[in-house]
């Protein structure tokens, strides 16, 4: 991916600082944009967690907070799950009459609802005081927990103490950047209506200080980027540490061979080596690809990839090179022609072969060239007329097919050849075919399932993981032990916190 001068110049500022944050990946800071950190729709969604998520999170994080009890904005005592929950959804009361002692279920009769994204409350506690981490926070600490009524240039006014008030306000305090800048559009020809009056609104350059770091440009592209600026004016370290905290808290790196959709949207993409790949035509898609295993995503979630190289191709084109080469695409692989004799013998049209850009070639890795004595170069399945056992034939190789089920997914469509054993044969025998990346797999004596990611098998921890990446049950294939016992275990897809799925295990 080709960064803009800015990020660059971000970059530089990060590796002279000797900060590199190892835990969120190698490509984190090159990746921070400054100008868009989180959407206005992930500000404001406090759908995200229930209560219940929200002290899993705190558990599996093995945070002091997963015990901790203290009063709340109210002055009842309350956990900290509660207190982060309630604030989450929370309700606008300014302006409303309420009784001296205001319970919240008066509030929520009288108010409208005021929510943020419970997971922005839980990065803000961690970028703040490390109480998320911390095993043992000092009073102060918690006391000041979302550094709430601490401006830079002043001691903390010590009306908003308290690990309750602190959450609260800074709840409260979100929503008042997001709903005061709303209402600012909406009504900005009211001369009543006074305007906007936080520093940040999108749009907007402003020049960021930052500590023992130089001044830096920024312009907001949306108005919870701002709200992240109004609350905290540095891009180093703080809204970097934000942006950081929530990448490794709460971003979901989809195995490779992942396709994903925004809500919404049309567009598909392929995620690979940690990047989004749009596809640029159906063709390019349905080639190569099920539709039926596209992962409905939030914008959000796709917001966190880098761009990649476009998928613009269908398998098996034919594409020129500005050089003049003629290759073709097969799966991640250019294949040249070794010779025009090569080209002729196959049997390929010129009028098929499409010009394509360096950008184009440069996306596919080089495979071995096509040459006149080439047997199959797309591949083709064969079938023994003695045995019934197929293979995948290609170059000279043929791959015994291990399972049926390969024939209904790796090779949807493709025609089966009759051969005889003799021609067989002439083909040397290499390793099995195995499953595309993306796979889902269960074993036919187990309820455990796998996502194959490089050749390895991922277990799904759960059922509340497999329906929080938005995997469909019908989409698992039920496969022979013998072919799970080709991959060797991978890294467990696991830590998917949504107040929408069954977070029940599944046995492995």
């Amino acid at each position: 991916m080709l960064l803009s001068n800015k990020k660059i110049i971000y970059f530089i500022l990060i590796l002279a600082a000797g900060l590199i944050f190892c835990h969120a990946g190698a490509s984190a800071e090159a990746d921070f944009d400054p100008d868009y950190i989180i959407s206005d729709a992930e500000m404001l969604d406090a759908s995200t967690m229930t209560l219940e998520d929200i002290e899993a999170f705190l558990v599996d994080k093995n945070s002091y907070l997963a015990n901790y009890k203290t009063a709340n904005a109210d002055g009842r005592t309350k956990t900290a799950a509660e207190i982060i929950y309630e604030a989450a959804n929370n309700y606008d009361c300014y302006g409303v009459e309420l009784s001296d002692n205001p319970t919240r279920a008066e509030r929520a009769i009288k108010c409208p609802p005021a929510t943020i994204n419970p997971k922005v409350l839980l990065v803000l506690l961690q970028k703040e005081q490390s109480l998320i981490e911390n095993p043992a926070p000092a009073k102060s600490e918690l006391d000041w927990a979302t550094g709430y009524g601490c401006p830079d240039s002043r001691a903390c006014n010590t009306y908003w103490q308290g690990f309750g008030k602190q959450v609260n306000s800074a709840a409260l305090q979100f929503y008042d950047y997001m709903e005061n800048y709303r209402k600012s559009l909406l009504d900005e020809n009211d001369e009543d209506y006074e305007d906007y009056h936080y520093t940040y609104k999108a749009g907007n350059t402003y020049t960021v200080s930052n500590t023992a770091h130089p001044d830096i440009q920024i312009m907001p592209q949306n108005q919870a980027t701002a709200a992240l600026y109004n609350y905290t004016p540095h891009v180093y370290w703080g809204n970097y540490n934000f942006y950081n905290l929530w990448r490794r808290y709460f971003t979901v790196n989809y195995p490779n061979g992942s396709l994903l959709q925004a809500r919404g949207e049309p567009g598909v993409w392929l995620i690979q080596n940690g990047k989004k790949r749009p596809f640029l035509s159906r063709g390019a898609l349905t080639s190569r690809f099920d539709t039926a295993k596209i992962i409905a995503v939030d914008e959000s979630e796709l917001d966190g990839y880098p761009l990649g190289a476009p998928v613009k191709f269908p398998q098996y084109s034919l594409v020129r090179s500005p050089r003049g080469t003629i290759y073709l695409l097969v799966d991640d692989q250019r294949r040249g022609f070794a010779s025009s004799e090569a080209f002729r013998r196959i049997g390929y049209n010129p009028a098929e072969v499409m010009d394509a850009s360096w950008e184009d070639i440069n996306a596919y890795t080089e495979g071995p060239p096509i040459t006149a004595s080439s047997t199959y170069p797309t591949g083709a399945l064969l079938q023994d007329k003695t045995t019934g056992g197929v293979y995948w034939v290609t170059e000279g190789t043929k791959a015994p097919l291990w399972d049926a089920a390969l024939l209904a997914t790796k090779f949807r469509g493709k025609v089966i050849i009759p051969e005889t054993p003799e021609k067989l044969a002439s083909f040397e025998t290499v390793a099995p075919v195995v499953f595309d990346n993306g796979e889902l797999l269960k074993s036919n004596t187990s309820s455990g399932v796998y996502v194959i990611e490089d050749g390895k098998k991922r277990p799904v921890t759960s059922a509340g993981v497999f329906t929080g990446l938005g995997y469909k049950w019908n989409n698992i294939v039920t496969v022979s032990n013998k072919i799970l016992d080709l991959y060797p275990f991978g890294e467990p897809l696991s830590q998917v916190y949504n107040s929408d799925v069954d977070s029940s295990n599944i046995d492995s």
